[in-house]
């Protein structure tokens, strides 16, 4: 806040006194009313809020929630970002240290450059608001620390009387800091401490404050702290190895006539910041409590965070897969909000029939997924079927498909607004003319309405013009010279490039300055194709690389069918354990009619959830006879099946797939431009070029590079190598050294090269093409 204010104020005077010397040398006087501008600070805040841009060079300290899911809503909520440089490698910073316990996921951090830079809160983790020093001042005074004035005075006492300068009595006590400030000493710290925890536990003294007493060698310091900012975690009060939760506490929690917070303030439950967990001797579970312990956690799960709290049986997967999970649980598509239809977000996606999993972790009631899940619940055979599902990729049930398995909407908002300018110029929604400047031709815009702006449930596609809309000359010096209509342009929103979808929604409203603001919003249903981009909740991700109708499908002896079909190959080099125990519980939760608890560490256990199976007449070992469904032959081993909670990920091929022919080239080089939504070339590289050359294909080389790209036909004086222009004047091509005596020939270069040589010639180098006859080389 204090950089954003000072940067504000240094810009906000250096354009107050440039106003001021142009309005003077213009006018001869000041006018306060013209010199500033009311929004300019406003301005220059909201700016930096939308971008993320702040002063210093620094971004991305304010971001747009992300509402891929809700999920990764809250994700982002409780996000931690480290100010380190993303290009060092600072290992320490990145790598999990045990004082991050319960305060930090261990599991959820991205790949690649930022692992360990940014991390996410765990559940339990709480973040202190900050408690009046000064009252926290008065009570450390109150218990016996001497302020530092005192002593001093003490000194200045002693000299003044001559009995010397050294407070030997002081220097065993303990040193006192309050939020890092030494405010005194303390004959005993480790009293002083218990004292302060006891008054906390009473209720007379704020939860917020903490309190830790170091002792060693050299060290003999109290620390108190009770400032904002500081991670804690709440932690069950064992006293002389009791625990101070009884079982009347739990009965009145559970009839709702006592809180969380009822808990703390009758200090049963506290909340310990780093510096105090120091000085605390924690247990993991209650049979574990001995006379030693001060701790015991509430919940083992709750040391996850929010998105590794999803999976299953976590502590039977490899760690990196966890990590990948925590990373894809976020851009899985589900219901992101329950009023979607009335939003008009910039982008988003929903799920049709989201289900809740079948085997549940006990986070997901609490964190709310069961209410706004995302994924559905699919029958899993592990097998290897007709090889389209090598490398990852999974092969889906056409019929499921059909039935409505994976289908997913995608919306995309698109946003105009009709500005007015200086000298009464303004915008103007409507269907603009032939005769303006940008026109896009007839077919554009047939889309639009008399108001130029499209209809609901008009289907369009990229290209069509969804709000027509007319805006004066950005140059004046061109409305000058050409008149009123010519200068005006087509500022028309467009369908982007590859997109198709249907009109669902327009909304015509006002801004906050009275400027007519139009939005449509775009709906494009999207059903699960080849590409498409499935997880398990385990790490296992894949590709549809199939989809084969039920009637091919492999069956089991009862007729069952499976959604999804995975390779064996994606299990024994990534131990997702995990997944398979869950495939089995699935199985038994549908057999059942019940939930499945997966939770980490008080999971239901496996080996009793196989005898259920084999109660239910299934082998225990989740694996089927299964018969192919093209030949009806018995497959000839057993088939692990089961069902799987599988998530489908915003990653899909409709939003990737490109290609082109001939289409738009930048203005300077007049090469393909780049990028699918730009509808741009794909470019041969440094490396793929050096493969031609290595196969001597010449000819498909300089098609590459010339001809596909961006060829040129420059004309070259055969005597002294320079370019020559056209003279329109006579109607043929001139030397401009030699200019009628030149001899001139066209030469296929590329325009790039060209570029190249102009270049130079602007820095006064003088740059000459020799010429030779093709057929003699």
């Amino acid at each position: 806040a204090t950089l954003l204010r000072n940067a504000i104020v240094v810009s906000f005077i250096r354009e107050v006194k440039s106003s001021i010397e142009k309005t003077y040398s213009k006018y001869r006087k000041v006018d306060l009313k013209m010199v500033i501008k009311p929004n300019i600070i406003t301005d220059r805040i909201l700016h930096a809020m939308a971008t993320g841009n702040w002063p210093g060079g620094r971004t991305g300290v304010s971001q747009i929630l992300d509402r891929t899911n809700m999920l990764s809503t809250l994700s982002h909520l409780r996000r931690v970002v480290s100010p380190l440089a993303r290009a060092q490698p600072h290992f320490e910073a990145r790598e999990l240290h045990f004082t991050s316990w319960g305060r930090m996921c261990p599991f959820e951090t991205p790949e690649g450059a930022n692992i360990g830079l940014v991390k996410n809160l765990a559940l339990m983790a709480h973040v202190s608001v900050g408690y009046d020093e000064r009252e926290v001042e008065q009570l450390l005074i109150q218990l016996g620390v001497k302020p530092l004035t005192e002593i001093l005075e003490e000194l200045r006492e002693r000299v003044r009387r001559g009995e010397g300068s050294s407070p030997a009595e002081y220097i065993s006590w303990s040193k006192v800091y309050l939020n890092g400030r030494l405010i005194g000493v303390h004959p005993n710290g480790g009293e002083l401490a218990s004292r302060i925890r006891e008054l906390r536990r009473q209720g007379k003294l704020s939860p917020e404050v903490n309190v830790a007493f170091f002792r060693g060698e050299y060290l003999n310091e109290v620390y108190v702290n009770c400032d904002a900012g500081r991670i804690r975690r709440p932690l069950l009060v064992v006293e002389n190895g009791e625990l101070k939760l009884r079982p009347e506490h739990v009965k009145m929690l559970k009839n709702g006539s006592l809180k969380f917070e009822d808990l703390v303030k009758k200090g049963v439950i506290e909340y310990l910041d780093p510096d105090e967990e120091e000085n605390a001797y924690i247990a993991l579970t209650p049979s574990e409590i001995t006379k030693e312990h001060t701790h015991l956690e509430i919940w083992l799960p709750g040391t996850l965070g929010i998105v590794a709290s999803i999976i299953p049986y976590p502590e039977h997967n490899q760690s990196p897969r966890n990590i990948y999970e925590a990373a894809m649980g976020k851009q899985s598509l589900g219901l992101y909000a329950a009023n979607f239809q009335r939003r008009m977000d910039s982008r988003g996606h929903f799920l049709h029939y989201p289900q809740k999993p079948l085997v549940q972790t006990r986070a997901l009631d609490v964190i709310g997924y069961n209410e706004k899940p995302a994924g559905q619940n699919m029958i899993v055979a592990v097998l290897t079927y007709t090889g389209y599902n090598i490398e990852d990729a999974v092969i889906m049930n056409k019929s499921s498909i059909e039935r409505g398995l994976g289908r997913s909407t995608f919306f995309r908002v698109y946003t105009t607004v009709e500005y007015k300018y200086p000298g009464g110029q303004e915008d103007k929604l409507t269907v603009p003319s032939s005769d303006i400047r940008g026109y896009k031709g007839p077919r554009a815009y047939e889309k639009l309405e008399e108001d130029g702006i499209v209809a609901p449930e008009t289907n369009v596609s990229g290209g069509d013009v969804l709000i027509g809309k007319v805006s004066p000359s950005r140059f004046m010096a061109t409305q000058e010279l050409t008149g009123s209509e010519q200068a005006k342009q087509d500022t028309s929103i467009v369908m982007r490039h590859g997109e198709k979808g249907v009109v669902d929604m327009v909304m015509i409203t006002t801004d906050n300055d009275g400027n007519k603001l139009v939005k449509v919003r775009v709906r494009d249903l999207r059903i699960p194709e080849l590409g498409d981009k499935f997880a398990s909740r385990h790490g296992q991700k894949g590709v549809v690389g199939l989809i084969i109708p039920q009637y091919d499908m492999p069956f089991t002896e009862e007729g069952i069918t499976p959604d999804l079909i995975i390779n064996p190959h994606a299990f024994p080099s990534r131990m997702t354990v995990g997944q398979l125990i869950e495939s089995i519980a699935g199985k038994v939760a549908a057999l059942e009619g019940r939930l499945v608890d997966g939770t980490p560490f008080y999971k239901e256990d496996p080996e009793r959830l196989m005898i259920v199976l084999k109660k239910h007449g299934y082998p225990e070992t989740g694996e089927e006879a299964m018969y192919d469904g093209r030949t009806g032959e018995l497959l000839k081993a057993p088939v692990f099946i089961g069902v799987v909670y599988y998530q489908k990920l915003h990653h899909m091929v409709s939003d990737k797939i490109h290609a082109r022919a001939r289409g738009p080239v930048q203005i300077l080089t007049r090469q393909p431009t780049e990028g699918r939504a730009r509808a741009g070339g794909l470019r041969w590289g440094e490396m793929e070029v050096d493969c031609l050359v290595g196969h001597g294909a010449a000819a498909l080389l300089k098609e590459s590079m010339i001809e596909r790209s961006d060829k040129a036909v420059i004309y070259v004086c055969e005597l002294c190598g320079h370019i020559g222009y056209y003279d329109k004047i006579r109607g043929r091509y001139v030397c401009p050294i030699h200019k009628e005596k030149g001899v001139l020939k066209p030469v296929e270069v590329s325009y790039s090269f060209k570029l190249l040589l102009q270049e130079l010639m602007s820095m006064s180098v003088m740059p000459r093409i020799m010429l030779g006859d093709v057929r003699e080389g």
